[in-house]
C-alpha cells in the first residue's frame, strides 16, 4: 500500500481504499528475494486445467531447482486479482516473462533466482493477474471454481469440492467483467 501525505490508506494505483479492501495476499520465490503483493479481495479462485496452464506448468516444473505449481489433479490455482492491486515489493529486476509459445499473449512471470512461478499476466492489455495460488503465504482463499475440466490429464480424478465447468463458466466471465467496470470507475 502507498502511504500519501493525508495518511489515508491508498491502493497501488493510488485510490482511497475502503475498509473491505485491507486483506492482501504476498507471494514470495522460494528463496526469497522476490516478493509480490495483492491488496484487496480477489475477483475469484480457480482451479485451471487447460492445456496451455498444464503445459506451462510443465515447463517452468522443468526448470532447474523450479518447484512445481501444478495441483496432483493436474490443475493449476490462481488468485485472480485486478491488475491495479498488484505490485511486486522486491526483486523486479529478477521477474522473468515465460511464454510456451513465442505468439502468446500469456506471460508466466517467473523468479529468476530460483525459478520460481509467480504469477501471470498478459500483453494484450487484459486488466487482471493470475497469482500461483501454491505460492501465495498465508490464509488462503480456497478454490471457488475448477475451469476448463474437459482438458483433464487422463487418468487423473478432479475434486468435486467446487463447481466444474468444462470451459470458461460465465459466472467467471462476469466477474472478470465487473471487476474491469470497478477499475473505470476508480472504486
Amino acid at each position: 500500500m502507498l502511504t500519501q501525505p493525508d495518511n489515508q490508506e491508498r491502493d497501488v494505483v493510488g485510490q482511497r481504499m475502503d475498509n473491505s479492501l485491507r486483506t492482501t495476499a504476498t507471494v514470495n520465490c522460494a528463496c526469497g528475494q522476490v516478493s509480490v503483493k495483492a491488496i484487496g479481495t480477489p475477483i475469484t479462485c480457480v482451479v485451471c486445467y487447460c492445456d496451455d496452464c498444464q503445459e506451462g506448468a510443465r515447463q517452468i516444473q522443468s526448470l532447474p531447482n523450479a518447484i512445481s505449481v501444478q495441483d496432483p489433479d493436474g490443475g493449476t490455482g490462481y488468485l485472480v486479482y485486478r491488475k491495479d492491486r498488484v505490485t511486486c515489493l522486491k526483486g523486479t529486476s529478477l521477474l522473468r516473462h515465460h511464454k510456451i509459445r513465442k505468439s502468446s499473449a500469456t506471460n508466466r512471470v517467473i523468479a529468476t533466482c530460483c525459478n520460481s512461478a509467480m504469477f501471470l499476466n498478459f500483453d494484450d492489455g487484459k486488466h487482471w493477474v493470475d497469482l500461483y495460488r501454491s505460492r501465495c503465504q498465508g490464509d488462503v482463499l480456497p478454490a471457488q471454481m475448477r475451469i476448463c475440466t474437459k482438458f483433464k490429464p487422463e487418468g487423473h480424478t478432479i475434486p468435486t469440492d467446487v463447481r466444474q465447468y468444462a470451459r470458461y463458466p460465465i459466472s467467471f466471465l462476469m466477474k472478470l467483467v465487473l471487476a474491469k467496470a470497478a477499475m473505470m470507475l476508480h472504486r
